[in-house]
């Protein structure tokens, strides 16, 4: 870990189209006598040493509270604009760019020492991210794998990221593996960093409250496929914008497609198809899940590791949670139940289509719902898309601060009057997966989307315990 680095090294470190100039005015000491320790965004975070962030955000301004921050020990500011603080301040034009190469600095530049693998793509990142460390494991590296699964955001803010880093190499980590979303492109919360190998999985329709328009969303994504931030790529050939990164690609890139898999063989709990030569076994279900482990050998054999190695550690790989994640139950009665995160209208539509090819005679019910203040123009078209399931039940995600009957409503509007006369409208999403459960007969497939491995559901009242996988094992009465 960083022990510290003086101030004009930090501000020597920022780019100069960002670097506007460093207050030291009025003060009895120069940049070079002022050791920063750490960067903090959050004024309630900052310790001694720190340089405090000062982020200007849609809804908080982080100017207001610098004197706060320097209350709390921070020993320097990055701001915009100078303040009435008496620390030296590094002036910039974009504090939020400036914090990630000052991150990167402070903490000595930890991603240059380790393996980096950054995957991107609205789909899939969690499984690839998941199965490819375990590979890389199996190979003889000390992985960590930072994504949706491992803290409160996929990518971490610059600082915390950075932190982390330097922490994983000072525990003697040699690789990781990390979801890279596009907040975190857009926020440049990776900026600073080189990636060893970027993976794009594919793009539909998400986060377009953040974007405003697909183009704006895949230019993000296409961020991470640029010289400054990787070294080589593998992108996703099946997908249209995989192939748009392969036509104008900066780096040398290999596509990876669904043609890869020969003699596939699908199922609920495990699918195989031969790649290469190899026999691949997966221990999971579901057709789209033979892409998600074309991805993970193509890029397990770019980053070194042997064929039949790389098969041999995928087939003794720990399923994903959440992520077509079988709920088991002795009871031949009972329906077969799978929990997913399935929560755009593309991954919803895999996630039905994967059901059906690998239990194709089997009437199939899927749950799902929209979470509340996030792109409400995607609710009809995940309305329309549970209609390619034999049964839609419409409940809750995460209604936030919406009431969940105008979210519900919002996703019915996807559907003429004759499609919502064999729709299930339950507000209350415990009830929807009961009913869902108890009405599926033996061998009948029920899908329960949108939340996978969350453990909470957030709404106005704030969080309550919630997590899918424990009511459909209470409604199948299996013991936890």
């Amino acid at each position: 870990m960083a022990t510290g680095l003086g101030l004009d090294a930090v501000a020597g470190r920022i780019p100069s189209r960002l670097l506007l100039t460093v207050e030291t005015a009025g003060l009895a000491l120069d940049a070079a006598a002022v050791v920063v320790s750490d960067v903090h965004h959050d004024s309630r975070e900052v310790t001694k040493g720190c340089l405090f962030a000062c982020l200007v955000g849609a809804r908080h301004d982080g100017h207001d509270h610098a004197a706060e921050a320097v209350e709390r020990g921070a020993v320097a500011l990055l701001v915009e604009r100078p303040l009435e603080v008496e620390v030296p301040q590094i002036v910039v034009s974009d504090t939020r760019e400036a914090m990630a190469h000052a991150s990167v600095a402070v903490h000595g530049d930890p991603a240059t020492r380790l393996l980096m693998v950054g995957i991107t793509g609205t789909n899939g990142k969690t499984t690839i991210a998941q199965l490819l460390g375990q590979i890389l494991v199996a190979a003889g590296h000390d992985v960590e794998v930072i994504g949706t699964l491992s803290g409160p955001r996929t990518t971490p803010e610059s600082p915390d990221l950075q932190r982390g880093l330097a922490r994983s190499v000072s525990d003697g980590r040699t690789a990781v593996v990390m979801e890279v979303s596009s907040h975190a492109l857009v926020l440049d919360r990776v900026t600073g960093v080189r990636f060893d190998l970027a993976v794009f999985t594919n793009l539909g329709r998400d986060h377009l409250d953040l974007h405003g328009t697909t183009e704006e969303y895949f230019r993000a994504k296409a961020r991470l496929f640029s010289s400054e931030l990787c070294q080589r790529a593998l992108v996703n050939a099946d997908d249209i914008h995989g192939r748009l990164l392969l036509d104008g690609a900066e780096v040398p890139t290999q596509a990876y497609a669904s043609a890869e898999a020969t003699d596939v063989r699908l199922g609920v709990t495990s699918v195989s198809f031969t790649w290469r030569g190899h026999r691949v076994d997966l221990p999971m279900g579901g057709a789209v899940n033979v892409l998600n482990a074309l991805a993970v050998l193509d890029a397990a054999v770019l980053l070194g590791v042997d064929e039949a190695a790389a098969v041999a550690a995928l087939r003794g790989c720990a399923p994903v949670p959440g992520r077509f994640e079988p709920v088991a139950s002795t009871d031949p009665s009972a329906p077969l139940v799978v929990v997913d995160y399935a929560h755009t209208p593309d991954a919803l539509t895999r996630l039905i289509q994967g059901a059906r090819e690998a239990a194709p005679t089997a009437r199939c019910t899927v749950v799902i719902g929209c979470g509340g203040e996030r792109d409400r123009e995607k609710r009809p078209e995940m309305g329309r898309a549970a209609l390619a399931a034999d049964r839609a039940v419409l409940t809750s995600d995460n209604p936030r601060g919406e009431r969940p009957e105008a979210i519900l409503s919002d996703m019915l509007s996807g559907m003429s009057e004759s499609e919502r006369a064999d729709v299930v409208v339950e507000v209350d999403r415990e009830l929807a997966i009961r009913r869902a459960i108890d009405e599926a007969g033996a061998g009948e497939i029920v899908l329960i989307a949108g939340k996978g491995h969350e453990t909470t559901q957030e709404s106005a009242g704030g969080l309550r315990h919630f997590d899918d996988r424990e009511i459909a094992r209470a409604a199948l009465g299996v013991d936890a």
